[in-house]
């Protein structure tokens, strides 16, 4: 089949099921695995170049309504009669699972995407079981934007994925996706770790010190404690398997006496090629 996806988590799906070497262009964010980077590129995820994919004469296109604004793409291809698939949002972790057989079903991988998806759910079930033993639940504060400021709430899979690390959103009161608020508000809260996550933004470019500086900030648990941390925002903003390893990476710094070891290689053991 030729493959295009115009969603870096739908990119990520066909990735984990070894399907990367029939993937012929992506949306201009897709950028893992390595091998992706090489691919053409249609377009930023809200702006897709429809005349350029439509060239490609593809089999399976994979779109996406993660991000607000998608839904223009899936109307594109209908309009245009390209045969695609939208990859669901999904309602919480176990539901990566799911996906993981719905995208394996549609691409011709039923077997590879049960065994993927088992692995999966053992790896959670895992990590969940942990969770339950731990007492003490480590505050945090995730940060998705400086300003104006913007956190996960409670339908956000940042809080389960905190939940099950032995953590606790300080913003799970709030019962939405994403929440606005303000660094005097987050100072209140004073939480024992601060996650940031900045969206399009590499971790490299993050610069610690202008965090620190905010009014108030220096006498908060997590600054006195050196507990704010960098983390890589595809392992957390993005809809894909590959928030397991981000789950596998918080866990081991909120608890390292209590989960295992992060090494920075994939829980699921994958075998991706490109």
């Amino acid at each position: 089949m030729k493959l295009i996806s115009i969603c870096p988590s739908s990119t990520e799906f066909l990735a984990y099921l070894g399907l990367t070497d029939s993937i012929v262009a992506v949306d201009d964010f897709s950028d893992w695995p390595e091998g992706i980077k090489t691919l053409p590129r249609l377009g930023p995820d809200l702006s897709i170049d429809m005349d350029r994919l439509e060239a490609y004469k593809p089999d399976l296109v994979l779109a996406s309504l993660s991000v607000p604004g998608m839904e223009k793409n899936v109307r594109a291809l209908e309009e245009r009669r390209i045969p695609h698939i939208v990859v669901p949002d999904p309602e919480n972790l176990a539901g990566i699972s799911g996906i993981i057989r719905f995208v394996a079903g549609k691409t011709g991988v039923s077997q590879k995407g049960d065994l993927l998806a088992e692995a999966y759910d053992n790896t959670l079930s895992q990590y969940k079981e942990i969770s339950r033993s731990i007492a003490s639940k480590k505050s945090i504060y995730w940060e998705w934007w400086p300003k104006p400021v913007f956190t996960p709430g409670r339908k956000n899979w940042l809080t389960e994925l905190s939940e099950v690390a032995g953590g606790r959103n300080v913003f799970a009161e709030k019962d939405v996706k994403s929440v606005q608020t303000d660094w005097e508000t987050v100072r209140n809260y004073n939480p024992d770790i601060i996650a940031l996550v900045w969206t399009g933004v590499r971790q490299e470019r993050i610069n610690l010190k202008t965090v620190e500086r905010r009014p108030g900030w220096g006498g908060m648990k997590a600054l006195r404690n050196n507990q704010i941390h960098v983390l890589d925002e595809p392992l957390y903003c993005r809809p894909s398997p590959r928030l397991l390893e981000g789950l596998v990476k918080l866990s081991a710094i909120l608890h390292p006496d209590a989960y295992p070891l992060y090494t920075g290689e994939d829980p699921l053991l994958y075998s991706c090629r490109g």
